[in-house]
This record gives C-alpha cells, sequence and structure tokens, in this order.
C-alpha cells in the first residue's frame, strides 16, 4: 500500500477490505511521506520493519527488485494517497511491472488520464480503479436489468451525491484539508470527491454516457477554493436526459448517494444507504422490492457472500472489488482467460471517462453553464 497512514480514512477502508475475502495479505507499505509516521503505521498493520518505506519511489524499485529475483516481491500495490500523487506513484508501480489497485479519481486532469491509460496499455499489469458503489450486489443486479432490457429504452436519469461534512468551515482542517487544495485535489473540489462517484455510478448500470452537458459549480463556504456544489443537466444520443446533483454542503444528508433510472417499460431506484433493496417498477405495474440474496442475476449473486435477509454494506461492497481484482491477478499470473467477473470491474477507461466529464463540467461552467459536448 502506498499512502493510508495513521488517521487516514480511506487507508483502512482499503486495508478492511482487501483483508476480508482472505485473498490478500499486506507485506509492504510506504504509509507516509514522514519516515517516524511510516514506520508507526506499517507497526499498526503489521508491516515488517524492514519492508516498511518513508518514499514510495524506494517502494516500487526495492519491491520490483524482489520480484524479478524471485525474492518474493508484491504482486500489486494498493494506491491510496491524495489525487496528485496517483499518476506518479502508478508510472513507478507500473515500471516495475506491478499490479495496480488505485482509488478513484485516476489523477488531476485528463491529460495524465489518458497518458496513463497509454502507459498501462504498453505494460503487462492489470489496473483496478476503486468505484467502490459498482461492488454492491443490487448496483451489479441493476446494471444487468438495464442490459437485458427490463426497463426498455432509456429515458431519464436522476443520480445525486449529497453529504454535509463540508457545511462546516472545521472540515478544512486535518485529514480532509487536501481536497479543497487544488495542488492536491486537483481543479475539482466536491465534483472530483464525489461529483464522480455520481457519474460513474449513473454509466455503470445505464451503460450510457451523456453526449452533452451544462454545469454549474457553486462553492458556499467562504475562502473556499474549490467546488463544494455542483449541478448538471445531461443530453444522451438516444435522447434521454438526465440530471446530476452533487453536494458536500448538504445540510442533515450524511452518504445520500441515490440513482433513478426511467425507460419506456420501467422504472428502478437504488438508494446506496439502503444498498441492500432496489426497486424495479413497470409502467403501470406493482413496485418490485428486490433484495440482495434473492436477486437472481448472475451478476448479483456472483457479488453475494451471506444468505437473504443479512445485510451487506460498504465494507463488502469494497471488498467485493478486491476479491474480483484478486481473481483476475491470478488468471493473468497463470496465463489463463480472465474470470467473467472482470468486466465487472471500473479501470482504466472508466477512470478517463470521470475525468472527461470533470473537464467538461468545468467547461460549461466557465462559460456561463452552456452546453458543451462531452
Amino acid at each position: 500500500m502506498v499512502g493510508g497512514g495513521q488517521g487516514a480514512f480511506i487507508g483502512a477502508v482499503h486495508r478492511m477490505a482487501a483483508r476480508l475475502d482472505d485473498r490478500y495479505e499486506l507485506v509492504a507499505g510506504a504509509l507516509s511521506g514522514n519516515a517516524e509516521r511510516a514506520a508507526a503505521s506499517a507497526a499498526d498493520a503489521g508491516i515488517a520493519p524492514e519492508r516498511s518505506y518513508a518514499d514510495w519511489r524506494d517502494m516500487a524499485k526495492r519491491e520490483g527488485d524482489l520480484r524479478r529475483n524471485g525474492q518474493g516481491g508484491i504482486d500489486a500495490v494498493s494506491i491510496v494517497t491524495p489525487n496528485h500523487l496517483h499518476a506518479p506513484v502508478v508510472r513507478a508501480f507500473l515500471a516495475e511491472g506491478i499490479h495496480i489497485i488505485c482509488d478513484k479519481p485516476l489523477t488531476v486532469s485528463l491529460t495524465e488520464a489518458l497518458e496513463l491509460r497509454e502507459l498501462a496499455r504498453r505494460s503487462a499489469s492489470l489496473f483496478v480503479l476503486t468505484h467502490t458503489y459498482t461492488g454492491y450486489p443490487l448496483v451489479r443486479h441493476a446494471r444487468s436489468l438495464v442490459a437485458d432490457g427490463a426497463i426498455g429504452e432509456l429515458r431519464l436519469v436522476q443520480v445525486e451525491y449529497s453529504q454535509d461534512w463540508w457545511a462546516d468551515a472545521s472540515a478544512l482542517t486535518g485529514e480532509g484539508g487536501w481536497r479543497e487544495d487544488p495542488g492536491m485535489a486537483g481543479p475539482a473540489g466536491t465534483l472530483g470527491d464525489v461529483g464522480i462517484h455520481a457519474y460513474q455510478l449513473a454509466s455503470y448500470v445505464t451503460g450510457a454516457e451523456p453526449a452533452e452537458i451544462a454545469a454549474e459549480l457553486h462553492t458556499f463556504m467562504p475562502d473556499r477554493r474549490l467546488d463544494d456544489h455542483v449541478q448538471v443537466m445531461m443530453r444522451y444520443t438516444n435522447g434521454a436526459r438526465g440530471t446530476l446533483w452533487a453536494s458536500q454542503v448538504a445540510t442533515g444528508c450524511e452518504n445520500a448517494l441515490s440513482l433513478r433510472v426511467y425507460g419506456s417499460q420501467a422504472q428502478l431506484r437504488f438508494d446506496q444507504e439502503n444498498p441492500n433493496v432496489l426497486w424495479l417498477t413497470p409502467q403501470g405495474g406493482v413496485a418490485q422490492r428486490i433484495t440482495r440474496g434473492r436477486a437472481d442475476s448472475a451478476a448479483a449473486m456472483h457479488a453475494t457472500r451471506i444468505p437473504a435477509g443479512h445485510p451487506e454494506g460498504y465494507i463488502e461492497a469494497f471488498a467485493q472489488l478486491y476479491r474480483d481484482a484478486a481473481d483476475q491477478i491470478q488468471a493473468h499470473e497463470a496465463g489463463v482467460v480472465a474470470p467473467p467477473s472482470a468486466a465487472y470491474l471500473p479501470g482504466l477507461q472508466a477512470g478517463v471517462s470521470g475525468h472527461r466529464f470533470i473537464d467538461t463540467v468545468i467547461k460549461s461552467h466557465r462559460a456561463n453553464s452552456a452546453w458543451v459536448a462531452v
């Protein structure tokens, strides 16, 4: 692991997710750029002192050497740093032939995202982008329903992701503070933090991306340098329309990610805060409540661990990405065909699409919310 030392929320989540299915062992890490903090964090995570690094460059080189010499270097690296370090860390480990599991967003710009895609294409390494919510069984079931024509022709997409933790000025300090620093987060605040999750979820389930968007960014909190509120209208090539709302100053909201997809024959509705339920409502018919454990698509059953009625949540969804990545890595190392679950994993193309969306939103906003081609 690179990043994710003491006090870092997402690093701990990745470690729990990786260990849940007994598919990974955490053996090396550059958990902080501060040598003392890196060592203390490694000790907390059970990493031996000789495999703890204060510099990710040293880690990439040393672990690559161990692999080449048959001395047991790492198979994959989990990258959980602030956004501005994603690209340089990915480059270093790709150069050593090490598989990549990277937290979103892919990097800080579309230009860097396109560069990384080309580097990875020339590499033998696999690449997984951890868009968490694609690991939910019922998100995957919803995707299967749309692909199988259960909702008919796509007409409307409504997705929103609202939180309130940036509604307080104290959020600018501590572990979350880098998210409003353009030098570390990139040019997008809430747009890049949760707006990109909303966009990716809608695209993942519907299999469609908008052709044009009109967008507005706003910053409610004084002295904040990046957006904390986003609203977007979307036009699709088949004539469908969509809206995306993302806010981190939505008072009273915890982690309210929801998706509603309307077709010519039925509606789908998913709420991340109640992820064990998916609603399918046929036009003129009775709403059907589909529960995790009873959804019968191959995609949903593959991502289901325990019997119906026993709730699964965020950590399990995250763990599903790690489990599918392990399947793909082992197949790759054995020289056999990738398992079907590889198709469920977000990768470099999802990262590029997300940055193209961010880039287009910013262009539209700067043009007084004009319609801009994606």
